[in-house]
């Protein structure tokens, strides 16, 4: 069994495992809470995304105790559209104490390339250099864009030590290690996904966050700030050379606002770490190609997000 089928076996097996074990020991006097939320994301960036989301809260292990009185299993799928990209998501939340989380899930879609406004926009395609420029090589749903990945969260709420409307300060953490292939590049192609750098290889990635967040009973019911770190596990010859080790980080500023009880919407701002390539290699059109400078990041404008969401039930 290849590295591939081996991956997606045992992603599959436990997000099966998880899901029988938690519908077994459930509770039967509590019942199994759905939810299905439509969701639109634009930007400030040419880029938009739509998602349907399915959820199921399932009871499981619950106690008497603040810490285990809602322990529980989440179960979400989604659908996500964009102008060049469509995705399934499955992803399975363990929640056996208030505080801490286990998160197994996948992903796998597909997508195509458009021209917009005289410019090509890559779903989907590997990267090859041709001579001092690159092709990208890739049409509409030639190939899987797919993922599986493992994580856990810590969180904490203020209000759980001195409770009142008004002491909701929250602290959360993810962290994930994940593995993102495309099928049709061999080892060591990099390949875009939804119009990014384009410098993605199959193999391990880490990704993780930090969410400093104050949240309120009124119409703007959270204020907070997000930290993202991702860092690509897989190894490349000289792969210092063009930073491609170095750790990618974005700061976000981000706001909730509850619209009515069924709409709410979210605004980021956002700033990213690009890497600094010396003044010679900088306009290099293949990225390998690059060489990073003795001050290697610098930080610099994103984008503006919002994030509109819709309980349909």
């Amino acid at each position: 069994m290849n590295s591939f089928k081996k991956i997606l076996f045992f992603s599959l097996l436990s997000f099966l495992s998880t899901t029988l074990v938690s519908i077994v020991f459930a509770d039967e006097t509590e019942k199994i809470r759905m939810g299905t939320d439509l969701s639109l994301t634009v930007s400030s960036r040419p880029e938009a995304k739509s998602t349907l989301s399915q959820s199921f809260v399932i009871p499981f292990l619950q106690g008497q105790s603040q810490l285990s009185a809602d322990n529980n299993v989440t179960a979400v799928l989604r659908v996500e559209f964009s102008p060049i990209s469509i995705n399934g998501v499955a992803e399975i939340t363990w929640t056996p104490i208030a505080f801490f989380q286990l998160v197994t899930g996948g992903r796998i879609g597909s997508g195509w390339n458009i021209n917009l406004f005289g410019g090509d926009i890559y779903g989907i395609g590997i990267v090859r250099k041709n001579g001092r420029g690159v092709v990208v090589d890739g049409d509409g749903f030639d190939g899987l864009l797919w993922s599986t990945k493992a994580g856990a969260v810590l969180q904490f709420d203020f209000a759980a030590v001195f409770p009142g409307d008004w002491n909701h300060v929250v602290f959360r953490t993810y962290h994930e290690i994940n593995y993102a292939g495309y099928s049709v590049a061999k080892d060591g192609e990099p390949w875009y996904f939804e119009n990014d750098d384009g410098e993605n290889m199959n193999g391990w990635n880490y990704y993780g966050n930090y969410l400093l967040g104050y949240q309120t009973p009124i119409f703007l019911n959270m204020v907070g700030f997000l930290v993202e770190t991702g860092n690509y596990l897989y190894t490349t010859a000289n792969r210092e050379t063009w930073g491609d080790e170095l750790s990618r980080w974005t700061f976000s500023l981000l706001f909730n606002f509850t619209v009515t009880k069924r709409i709410s919407i979210a605004a980021l701002a956002q700033l990213w770490t690009r890497r600094t390539f010396t003044t010679e290699t900088e306009n290099n059109a293949f990225y390998q190609d690059r060489v990073v400078s003795a001050e290697p990041i610098h930080l610099e404008f994103y984008r503006i997000a919002v994030i509109a969401t819709f309980k349909l039930r």
